[in-house]
């Protein structure tokens, strides 16, 4: 059946396009009804006047309650007001894991000024302090931006964004309160209204099917507690089947979430956890004979649930008191809690009750897809990937991902940069799907399924190169028409657009541990490529060797930790971070020494040398580069030798032990003389001859 194109809701129409970043938002769902009471609350707290830091709006509500679409949709309403661009980042993984600000930081950075300096990861990626958070806020300075932060999960992950810009605007997502910033007031989500859960119905299903049968249309969005994902899925589900009735639909649902209920009350330990308890379904209690018993869920439950969260959290603090300077960052945020735990989807909601009954109706290629959806890095696919994961040409996994977005199974991502679509699964069925993968799927064709993906990105990653940069060396076997790098530029577009996801792989290919030798070939792949988009971030390569260290200190390679340690700190050097590069040096001199690798001593010895040149600790250089020199010399490598005599001199100069410099730089000379490089004694003669003339004036 075709699917109508939803009516905008008054007010709400999308902005001119000449904004920058609005393709990075979540493309949302077609159809799109209510929520105008939402909206009004989001317009109005972003036109309340702010002074001090940027103004914070937070939209509060479970998995399922629409709260990423919304968020998306108000937006696009209010982006002409923030003509320096739309920023976006996610905050959580769909597996809950917790994005520190500094990545995120870093990520929005690139998206406000690609050709930016982006800094280099501190040691710790959290607090207002990390470089990258640091370099954001001071960026927003001046400038109108949107940031639109989804699934945050505390504030600690948002109030080192924040910038002493009240022209820019904060938009963050969460399942919970953000306990600990002021001025905070968060629109909370719970189910549609009435009218609004039946025009959704109405346009997904169908208007006649909806209209012959109202009653049942109720009945069906009473069952889902009115929440739009679960309603989306079940509507998907009587697409999939003209002859249920949606009546049928109605009691199919309540029967599915009564069995997961029993099997949920059957496997439960006599003993709860309070988390357990909170997520467990009220009950009437028996000696209360003025209620009568209703299983389906309310369908105000999950906004009576956060709101009676926000309303608990606020009288635990109503006796602080109120931060008078609004300027002042350290104001900004109160003493928090611990970084919230992930909110779950609890067992019993009606949400996994409707996926349960569109599973259950899904071909087993369509169902096999859904499962290995969930080690698509970052859960997120597009026909090249997904077609790796389960062996199957492209074309046939582009057909079999629409299928899975039509019945409502994935949500659609902005298309990547050659206008390929993209899909990712919802974070509220991911913890589900992992588990059914567990159950259907061996291990084994798990791991075959993880090393497909990375192999196919490596072949990916090289054919880009080989586009890039023809004469770089032979280029691989070509793939299949389909998967196929068309150009130069199409492969330079494919690179950044898929840069994240990419490195993301690699993470999480490593940090599993069992498959290190497909993860270090994607890592080569993506050193040797990602420079020659020319736009390849500092900070993404400190990562890629970051991730090269870790598999060389597991396997106990400790050559390749010394280069790995070394490159990391060149990186730290070209960023201005003396001192940490110098950390970095040492630490590889220990790896070279492990090796017996006298060249990989040396190097580190000239290397850290040079920090403590920078740092203006003369006394230390000199002896780093002579203990460089004397490995230099004993590994008959002139070239070096002259040029650490140089650098010992000028060590030398800086602590006006001038005989010293003088002799070193007589040596050098003699060993360029011998080499027979007039450039090398031009430019050593010159700087004895300045150290001469110095010495003569009485310097």
């Amino acid at each position: 059946m075709a699917r109508k194109t939803a009516t905008m809701d008054p007010g709400s129409g999308a902005p001119a396009g000449t904004v920058p970043g609005l393709e990075r938002l979540p493309a949302g769902p077609a159809l799109f009804t209510g929520r105008r009471a939402e909206l009004a609350a989001l317009r109005a707290a972003a036109a309340r006047p702010v002074s001090g830091r940027c103004p914070v709006l937070v939209l509060a509500g479970r998995p399922g309650s629409g709260r990423t679409a919304l968020a998306a949709r108000f937006a696009r309403t209010v982006a002409a007001d923030h003509p320096d661009g739309v920023l976006f980042a996610r905050l959580s993984a769909p597996d809950g894991g917790r994005v520190p600000p500094g990545r995120a930081a870093r990520l929005l950075l690139e998206q406000l000024d690609p050709q930016a300096a982006v800094p280099l990861p501190g040691a710790v990626e959290d607090g207002r302090d990390e470089p990258g958070c640091v370099a954001l806020r001071e960026a927003l300075v001046g400038r109108r931006v949107l940031l639109v932060l989804d699934d945050v999960r505390d504030a600690g992950q948002v109030w080192p964004l924040l910038a002493d810009e009240p022209g820019c605007l904060v938009l963050a997502t969460t399942a919970g309160p953000l306990t600990g910033i002021e001025d905070i007031d968060p629109v909370i989500l719970g189910g549609l209204d009435r009218q609004a859960s039946g025009e959704l119905l109405a346009d997904l299903v169908g208007g006649t099917r909806i209209s012959c049968d109202p009653v049942g249309g109720a009945d069906l969005a009473e069952a889902c507690a009115a929440g739009p994902a679960a309603l989306r899925l079940m509507a998907g589900w009587l697409r999939g089947d003209p002859k249920i009735a949606v009546t049928d639909a109605a009691r199919e649902l309540n029967r599915v979430v009564g069995e997961e209920n029993s099997a949920a009350a059957a496997t439960a330990p006599e003993e709860e956890t309070p988390r357990k308890r909170q997520q467990r379904p009220a009950r009437k209690q028996p000696s209360d004979p003025s209620r009568e018993p209703s299983p389906e869920p309310s369908r105000d439950s999950a906004r009576d649930s956060v709101r009676d969260s926000v309303r608990k959290k606020e009288g635990e603090q109503a006796a602080e008191p109120v931060p008078e300077a609004a300027g002042d960052p350290s104001t900004w945020v109160k003493p928090g809690p611990e970084p919230a735990e992930p909110v779950p989807v609890p067992d019993n909601d009606p949400l996994l009750g409707a996926f349960t009954l569109v599973y259950r109706t899904l071909p087993p290629a369509q169902a096999r897809m859904l499962r290995m959806l969930t080690l698509a890095p970052a859960q997120t696919a597009d026909p090249r990937t997904a077609s790796a994961l389960v062996g199957c040409p492209a074309p046939e996994a582009a057909a079999t991902l629409a299928a899975l977005a039509e019945r409502e199974l994935l949500g659609e991502e902005a298309a990547a940069a050659d206008g390929t679509p993209r899909y990712r699964v919802p974070g509220r069925l991911y913890p589900r799907l992992v588990r059914l993968r567990e159950r259907e799927d061996r291990p084994a064709e798990t791991e075959l399924a993880r090393a497909r993906l990375l192999e196919r990105l490596v072949r990916l990653t090289e054919s880009a190169r080989a586009l890039l940069d023809p004469a770089a060396g032979p280029a691989p076997e070509p793939l299949p028409a389909a998967l196929r790098l068309r150009s130069a530029a199409h492969a330079r577009g494919w690179l950044l657009g898929e840069r994240e996801l990419l490195l993301g792989a690699v993470a999480d290919a490593i940090g599993q541990g069992d498959l290190d030798g497909s993860a270090g070939r994607l890592v080569t792949a993506l050193l040797r490529t990602l420079p020659l988009t020319g736009e390849a971030a500092p900070a993404d390569l400190y990562r890629l060797h970051e991730l090269v260290l870790t598999v060389a200190e597991r396997h106990g390679r400790p050559r390749r930790a010394s280069a790995a340690l070394l490159n990391l700190g060149d990186l730290q050097v070209g960023a201005g971070r003396w001192e940490q590069a110098a950390a970095h040096y040492r630490a590889a001199l220990e790896h070279a020494r492990t090796a017996d690798d006298e060249p990989l001593c040396a190097r580190a010895l000239e290397a850290a040398a040079g920090c403590h040149r920078a740092l203006g600790d003369s006394v230390r250089a000199a002896d780093w580069y002579g203990r460089a020199l004397g490995l230099r010399q004993s590994l008959g490598d002139h070239a070096a030798e002259a040029r650490l005599l140089a650098r010992v001199a000028e060590a030398h100069t800086a602590q006006r032990r001038f005989d010293e410099a003088d002799r070193e730089y007589r040596a050098a000379l003699a060993v360029l003389r011998r080499l027979g490089d007039e450039r090398g004694r031009e430019a050593v003669g010159a700087a004895l001859a300045d150290l001469r003339e110095r010495v003569d004036g009485g310097w």
